[in-house]
């Protein structure tokens, strides 16, 4: 599974590397509502947290479902305005009038991005000009929660007043909490899109994806940027709707989190956690698949017990099972091809053992694939 971007043609200068704060903001509250899902910020979730004022944890306790589970698409207004370039704003007032630019109904369909509608992402009406796709929209807002209900028939009513209300609600956070934040951010997500740019410019895209992340890979003719996910979509850089081009936003607070914008009528953006030097590069969704179907057999998983305390040869584990040794090597070529399990030849013996790192990092590497 992946999401495919079609940039045939594409001229590099239409390639934009560039941070945004209303991204980083979007990320910021993501974390407050799911720590969870980022164990290295916890020092900083808690902090911000405890000095949050009650009446703005309020708000955005009421608001929290456009950046969790989902991360709407309002937050990258830049790849939505027609005739612009893609490029986000320097300061978080810029991406805010940015978003104030964006017309009604992108805004809304993007504001609605919540209630999973597929028309949203494959650019069908807009529930502002479609009477069958607001109902569906209420319906489908009423699925999630009183709160989320409410939320849709304010901003179907008025779409202005419901656009003024989440700008005010993040300059709020920004007067809270988000300004000393990214100021001490800024400068790191700023040289990181320099060296990506630098590297698209003097070794080519191909490379440049490879230092974003290992989940981005180019085709073989250079026509689709492919990401790496456990979900699956189409998505043009060619749109004339919004005009040609692509852009990536780092992100420092987004790790596992790498999110491609891919809905009809904008730019695709691709925002990717910042590399930090203590994580190791993700393993790829399909990767993961494969190891966690080959310990789902209870013979492997006995193997693998006896594998990880010492290695054994096909011998001995056939011996130790009560089976056959060409029923043990047809597992242990499974759990090879899984990379599961390292061999060394010692003599004429053969032996084989667990990858402790390997399966120690299983648990984070599955974490990562899903959150991705």
């Amino acid at each position: 599974m992946s999401v495919d971007i079609d940039i045939t043609g594409l001229p590099h200068e239409r390639i934009v590397f560039s941070p945004s704060p209303l991204a980083e903001l979007g990320m910021a509250l993501h974390a407050l509502a799911e720590p969870g899902h980022h164990p290295g910020l916890h020092g900083w979730t808690t902090a911000t947290s405890a000095a949050l004022k009650p009446e703005l944890a309020d708000r955005l306790h009421e608001a929290d479902f456009l950046w969790s589970p989902t991360f709407s698409d309002v937050m990258l207004p830049a790849a939505g305005v027609r005739g612009h370039g893609g490029q986000p704003g320097a300061t978080l007032a810029e991406e805010l009038d940015l978003m104030d630019r964006l017309d009604d109904e992108r805004f809304v369909s993007a504001a609605l991005e919540f209630s999973c509608s597929a028309a949203y992402r494959s650019g069908g009406p807009s529930p502002l000009a479609d009477e069958r796709e607001r109902r569906r929209a209420l319906e489908m807002a009423a699925a999630r929660g009183p709160r989320q209900e409410q939320y849709t028939r304010r901003l179907l009513a008025d779409p202005p007043a419901v656009r003024a209300w989440i700008r005010r609600l993040f300059e709020d956070c920004d007067q809270a909490f988000f300004a000393d934040t990214w100021q001490r951010l800024r400068g790191q997500l700023a040289a990181d899109a320099r060296h990506k740019t630098e590297l698209l410019q003097r070794k080519g895209l191909a490379d440049a994806l490879a230092a974003v992340s290992s989940a981005l890979t180019l085709d073989g003719d250079g026509r689709r940027i492919r990401v790496d996910k456990l979900s699956e979509g189409q998505a043009t850089a060619l749109d004339p709707d919004v005009g040609p081009g692509i852009t990536f936003v780092p992100s420092s607070m987004g790790w596992p989190h790498l999110l491609v914008l891919d809905a009809q009528r904008w730019r695709p953006v691709v925002l990717y956690p910042v590399a930090s030097p203590e994580l190791s590069r993700p393993a790829s969704v399909q990767l993961v698949q494969l190891r966690l179907e080959a310990l789902a057999h209870p013979m492997r998983m006995r193997l693998a017990r006896f594998l990880a305390r010492a290695p054994y040869t096909t011998g001995e584990l056939a011996e130790a099972e009560g089976v056959s040794a060409p029923e043990v090597s047809r597992h242990l070529a499974v759990l090879k091809k899984a990379g599961l399990i390292t061999t060394r030849r010692r003599g004429r013996y053969v032996l084989h053992q667990l990858d402790l790192t390997v399966a120690a990092r299983l648990g984070s590497d599955f974490l990562e694939g899903i959150l991705r």
